[in-house]
């Protein structure tokens, strides 16, 4: 793989109760409004351990398969456009995401990036 080895660390706190931040990181249909990524098809209704799919940032390809897919956790392994992991966790008003993984993607910017448009979705939600 070609890239640098890279991580990053960010905790947001959100104003919304756990419920809603597991949905809007488990169901689909809530990920395709607020991931800046384009979801390929087969995406299942609900994220659980085993599922396996495609997003792209451009025309970069990355594969997700769900480790981990629990009611405050998920964990997917990446490979193609990123080798690494990505982990999620929530509580009630709280969010957390790790990455790390080899790219040439600046994995910082884009989990930043993803972090503040899920906030934005999952506080407009509750207007």
């Amino acid at each position: 793989m070609l890239g640098t080895f890279q991580q990053s660390h960010i905790r947001l706190e959100v104003a919304a109760p756990y419920n809603t931040i597991r949905d809007s990181l488990l169901h689909s249909e809530k990920l395709r409004q607020w991931l800046p990524q384009r979801l390929g098809a087969g995406l299942p209704e609900q994220l659980q351990k085993g599922s396996i799919f495609t997003s792209w940032i451009g025309p970069i390809a990355i594969q997700h398969q769900v480790a981990i897919a629990e009611s405050n956790c998920l964990r997917m392994l990446l490979s193609q456009g990123i080798d690494g992991y990505h982990e999620w966790y929530w509580g009630e008003g709280w969010i957390q995401s790790r990455l790390e993984g080899v790219s040439v993607l600046p994995l910082n910017l884009g989990q930043t990036f993803s972090l503040l448009r899920l906030r934005q979705f999952i506080e407009g939600s509750r207007e």
